[in-house]
């Protein structure tokens, strides 16, 4: 095995380092640059050369994003299937990881197989929505939350974690007079907590950022996300072409307030993104112990 002398090493470790630090300036520089432009006039932004702070600090853009009542509903519902559909995941996908984990379920191969085969196969977009349409989902909150119980990777990930749990604990729960479904929510569930909770950071991203489900299943504008919301008014600004509603309405209202499309656009995707960032602060002491406890197998 090679050794590195001291000195080597500090050279080595200040390489890693280095690239780290370039890695963390050219993925945190755009969201920040989105940042400082969404704070800017709107007046001084159309002059460019903005790139760390703001020259002349403004609110406005934020005043009207937050003024918008198509924007607020669609943060109401985004929140709501969140907070909703994240935990309802988890469920589905740990009790599922938990009945394929165990090695005397009948099929357990092929029924794993199954779930296997759609994570490469599928019918396309026009089989899913007349299935949609066809179980009444369609232009309903249930659309968010249904189709989306099930993922096989996450799945995947949390059975390989359950199967390395000590079968002598569940062995003398049994011992003690509990069945199945008390070992699974008494045992199984808390030492679980960390893998449980990555995928459910995952399930929540997931929930937050998706719009397509959204702009295509759904007709209602009270059931419209705040991503999709988002992509209607990105593409009102760079398209122009208005129509009469609050959205609209508010870009047609860049010609008498001061803003401007891109603050606009910049103040939009931060509302959009911020509040799912402030997620990861409390759930980081999970999420590396959660994946590597989860993918790797001892």
């Amino acid at each position: 095995m090679l050794k590195i002398s001291g000195t080597g090493e500090r050279i080595f470790m200040a390489g890693i380092y280095l690239i780290l630090l370039f890695v963390l300036v050219i993925t945190f520089y755009p969201f920040w640059n989105i940042f400082v432009l969404s704070l800017n006039s709107a007046s001084d932004t159309v002059r460019g050369g903005i790139t760390f702070w703001p020259r002349e600090f403004s609110l406005e853009s934020y005043k009207q994003i937050l003024q918008d009542r198509e924007i607020i509903n669609g943060l109401k519902v985004t929140f709501l299937r969140t907070i909703v559909g994240a935990p309802l995941t988890v469920l589905v996908i740990s009790l599922l990881a938990y009945s394929l984990s165990k090695k005397e379920l009948l099929g357990r191969r092929w029924i794993g197989l199954f779930f296997v085969f759609t994570m490469y196969f599928g019918g396309g977009l026009i089989p899913y929505y007349m299935i949609l349409k066809s179980v009444h989902l369609i232009d309903t909150f249930s659309v968010y939350i249904i189709p989306n119980l099930m993922n096989v990777f996450f799945m995947i990930i949390v059975r390989t974690f359950m199967q390395d749990l000590p079968a002598e604990v569940e062995e003398s729960a049994k011992l003690d007079g509990a069945n199945d479904l008390q070992i699974y929510w008494r045992i199984v569930m808390p030492v679980s907590l960390p893998v449980l909770v990555t995928i459910g950071l995952f399930a929540a991203i997931n929930q937050w950022n998706s719009w397509f489900d959204s702009y295509v299943f759904t007709y209602d504008p009270d059931l419209k996300t705040l991503q999709a919301v988002l992509v209607k008014i990105l593409n009102q600004f760079q398209t122009k072409e208005f129509t009469n509603d609050s959205t609209a309405q508010l870009a047609n209202s860049v010609k008498r307030i001061a803003v401007s499309s891109d603050t606009i656009r910049m103040a939009a995707t931060m509302v959009a993104t911020l509040p799912i960032i402030m997620v990861y602060p409390f759930l980081q002491r999970y999420f590396v112990k959660g994946m590597t406890l989860g993918a790797v197998k001892s």
